[in-house]
């Protein structure tokens, strides 16, 4: 721990006044100084020195505002807690030297109106300000922005979306092309943009639990225990072993349905309808199996502040043991054709290459990181609730490209399954019947603290990021869903692809759009 900042670890909290207030540069510096040190920026955000995080109205931007970071340093399993104060509107960018922060000063110009001097591209992230104080472009309505392009006569652009064919989220992907080679994809969010982070100001409230369910709905499990240990931690509230174990058998589940999706609609892409067929059947397979413990395919109230919604009695144990060996044969055997059939391996090899220097470079997370070999995961570096007692091997892959993506997520569904049969083998119920392990509600939130809860999430890694005010309200919060690291990884993706190879490539990111709209 220096002057300038302070660690702690993964759910631990601590009081604000402890953290320094740095000045703007000052902040700017010291944050420069842990990413050069091989720091990885897991949060980053502006908070109005006076109010929460803003709504839906725009701050003045001569308001003082408070800048947060949250930088991990995965080799020690600390987190570097950083905070300044700009008073004058302007802070100097990170972006040119740590291209990791450009979307993240992005959001704080577009949220508080603080400049980030030097950024290269400073365009609205999911909406833009409807004041006049917003000076950055003139635009006024989502979807009406500025986009890159390069000139030069046989240069033509293609525009696709924001609605796209059947049922998907709406999303905008600009290309710049010379023939059918892309040179440049830019890629503009925010039509489902829900205000999720401004109607959690001021609570907890009665609504919160469920609107975190549905943060991104295909991660219900993953920022459910996130914001649970968020408010554990602030309530000082410990969870029994039985409830972190539930916790984490239907995060695992939540990993295999929805990597054996992807797999499936991989195959699908590349339009191989053997295992695009199978794996369908095979994830309402793995989704079942999370119904069989709480009644619902997504896991909806299972996690919950305190512990667990539903306990595992004996009866689900031995069920959800004689479903999934089954169950992951079936797997092995739909997933292994893919990797025989060469037609198959001539579209996912080299392409949509991702080299780990990049990946590195621009924060990439989840399987989209590890597939370029590099190894980041939450449940080894910063690990949590039953992660401290058990072991899952990180996955990688050195490829970088549709391959790998595809690689790494059988595996990891392989790994997942491992650790689901020794733990529903070693499951031991409680003599009380496992009373303890259905949660009873946490106690009131410390005031003026502050806690960080990273959870690794199917998709990657997600941070929640809690402060509470003198009433033990939420002064602020911030949620960093995976895919916010990772849309910019997609646009680098698709340079020098076809542009026919965009669904494959978009397919083998798999990201989420309301999970980065929020």
């Amino acid at each position: 721990m220096s002057s300038q900042t302070i660690y702690i670890r993964n759910g631990q909290n601590i009081a604000v006044q402890e953290l320094p207030l740095l000045s703007e540069t000052h902040f700017i510096e010291t944050l420069a100084g842990l990413l050069s040190n091989g720091g990885r920026l897991c949060s980053f955000f502006g908070l109005p020195a006076k109010t929460g995080l803003p709504g839906k109205t725009a701050p003045n931007v001569a308001d003082p505002i408070e800048l947060w970071a949250v930088c991990a340093d995965d080799i020690h399993g600390k987190l570097h807690l950083c905070r300044g104060l700009c008073t004058s509107g302007h802070f100097p960018s990170l972006t040119p030297d740590f291209p990791q922060a450009h979307l993240f000063e992005r959001e704080i110009h577009e949220q508080t109106g603080a400049v980030p001097d030097g950024h290269p591209w400073l365009k609205p992230v999911r909406f833009p300000f409807r004041s006049p104080e917003y000076t950055a472009g003139t635009h006024s309505t989502i979807g009406e922005m500025d986009f890159f392009r390069i000139a030069g006569e046989e240069i033509h652009e293609v525009a696709v979306g924001p609605v796209h064919a059947g049922v998907i989220e709406p999303g905008h992907f600009r290309f710049q092309c010379h023939g059918e080679e892309v040179h440049h994809l830019e890629i503009s969010l925010g039509y489902q943009h829900r205000g999720i982070e401004g109607a959690v100001m001021k609570g907890p409230h009665p609504i919160t639990p469920y609107q975190m369910e549905v943060t991104a709905g295909d991660t219900t499990i993953g920022h459910m225990t996130a914001y649970c240990q968020a408010m554990e931690s602030l309530s000082r509230r410990q969870v029994s072993p039985q409830a972190a174990l539930v916790r984490a058998i239907a995060l695992e589940l939540e990993r295999c349905a929805n990597h054996t999706g992807d797999l499936g609609a991989l195959a699908g892409d590349v339009g191989y309808l053997p295992t695009m067929s199978y794996c369908g059947r095979i994830r309402g397979d793995f989704l079942n199996l999370t119904a069989l413990m709480c009644g619902n395919r997504f896991g909806r109230g299972i996690v919950v502040p305190g512990g667990v919604g539903f306990r595992l009695d004996e009866k689900q144990r031995s069920d959800l043991l004689g479903k999934l060996n089954p169950i992951f044969t079936d797997f092995l055997g739909a997933t292994g054709l893919l990797w025989e059939e060469a037609s198959v391996m001539d579209r996912f090899e080299a392409t949509g290459t991702v080299t780990e220097l990049t990946a590195e470079s621009i924060g990439l997370v989840g399987p989209a990181a590890r597939a370029c070999g590099c190894v980041h995961d939450v449940r080894q570096d910063h690990p949590y609730g039953h992660y401290r007692f058990a072991h899952i091997p990180v996955c990688t892959h050195d490829t970088g490209d549709v391959f790998g993506r595809a690689y790494v997520r059988w595996r990891e569904i392989q790994a997942s399954v491992e650790f689901l049969v020794q733990t529903l083998t070693e499951f031991d119920n409680p003599e009380d019947g496992g009373q303890d392990t259905v949660a009873t509600q946490p106690g009131p939130l410390a005031p003026d603290a502050l806690t960080v809860s990273l959870v690794e999430g199917w998709r990657g890694e997600i941070c929640h990021v809690a402060i509470t005010d003198k009433q033990g309200a939420f002064r602020g919060y911030k949620i960093v869903d995976p895919s916010f690291h990772n849309w910019f990884g997609l646009a680098l993706a698709l340079r020098g692809q076809a542009i026919s190879d965009f669904p494959l490539c978009n397919k083998s990111f798999n990201l989420s759009y309301c999970g980065f709209d929020l």
